[in-house]
């Protein structure tokens, strides 16, 4: 028996084959799995003389799906398949001279065909662990953030066909894996491939939204709903928090609508040679929404910049880069 609590709970994913068909977990993380399902009901029923109330047998479940947000820390491992459903492209480690890092390079591209089978494990109050089996899940956003003191968090957004009871739950085992933190950090700043570290920064977070159309449901899939395709622009945005240090560097390109080139990067822990434990995330061409700095009480002056991407007609709008050891995805 589990922990009849949270503590017993578990998640594990798996790439499909075949959108919304079921593959057993074999990827498992420390996850916070929100994940629900979703119905749409039809109530029927006419007017008939002496009934009160809409008659149970006539209500219909006609439309079916699932989503949520799943909640993790940017781990040293094992972030590969997330990070290729939502970025999208064909992506394979490739080992770094003879040494055992790999290097994952996340452009963004079209994600159709990144469909997941994933899994969350719900103890009951007796101890007894519920499969709750998403099928056909797509990686539709992710928001990264890291603060002063904290680690690199991530909430990736789902939307899938479908959740069913009706699979065994996969027995998670988990891989020993560090965590991207605030010590690792650097902000850069400047011509793109040739940024440079800025200072006073206390906070970074990053949105990535990928839009896709609903999918349907179509009539003739029983209510479920078909993989979706991107439907709108992708939208990358953030937030830089920082003391009023340099003016120039965040204050005055706000002012001037100067676009700059952000690399933000956590370097971790030597694996071989000279390749370390890395996410990085580059964005090219960055606009800053705001603000104008100002004087708000006897404490140091602090600006919060909220940016917004552009693609600058060259490069990727945003490329991440994961080095670790995991050799494939």
């Amino acid at each position: 028996m589990a922990i009849g609590s949270g503590l017993g709970s578990s998640f594990g994913m798996s790439a499909e084959v075949t959108y919304g068909t079921y593959v057993a977990p074999t990827r498992f993380l420390e996850a916070t799995a929100k994940l629900t399902k979703r119905k749409n009901v039809y109530q029927g029923g006419g007017l008939a003389a002496g009934r009160y109330v809409q008659p149970g047998g006539r209500r219909y479940v006609t439309t079916k799906g699932a989503g949520g947000t799943l909640d993790t820390a940017v781990y040293s491992k094992g972030m590969g398949l997330l990070l290729n459903g939502l970025m999208g492209g064909t992506v394979s480690p490739v080992q770094q001279a003879a040494t055992a890092a790999y290097l994952q390079t996340h452009a963004l591209a079209d994600p159709a065909g990144k469909w997941y089978t994933m899994q969350a494990g719900v103890p009951d109050l007796g101890g007894t662990v519920r499969p709750y089996t998403i099928l056909g899940a797509q990686v539709t956003s992710l928001e990264l953030a890291c603060e002063t003191g904290g680690g690199l968090t991530a909430s990736w957004g789902v939307e899938a066909r479908d959740v069913t009871e009706g699979q065994t739950l996969a027995a998670p085992s988990y891989p020993t894996v560090g965590e991207f933190h605030f010590a690792q950090a650097t902000l850069k700043a400047g011509t793109y491939g040739a940024e440079t570290a800025v200072d006073a920064v206390t906070k970074v977070s990053l949105s990535i939204e990928r839009s896709r159309h609903a999918g349907g449901p179509y009539m003739g899939n029983q209510g479920l709903r078909s993989a979706g395709v991107l439907n709108d622009w992708t939208k990358i945005s953030g937030t830089i928090d920082a003391d009023f240090l340099d003016k120039t560097t965040w204050a005055d390109r706000f002012a001037s609508d100067a676009s700059v080139s952000l690399v933000w990067e956590f370097v971790g822990p030597l694996i071989a040679s000279t390749y370390y434990e890395t996410f990085r995330v580059r964005l090219p061409q960055v606009f800053f929404d705001g603000d104008t700095p100002t004087a708000d009480g006897p404490a140091e002056v602090k600006g919060s910049f909220p940016f917004s991407v552009q693609h600058d007609g060259t490069n990727a709008p945003v490329t991440i880069e994961y080095i670790s050891t995991d050799t494939t995805l």
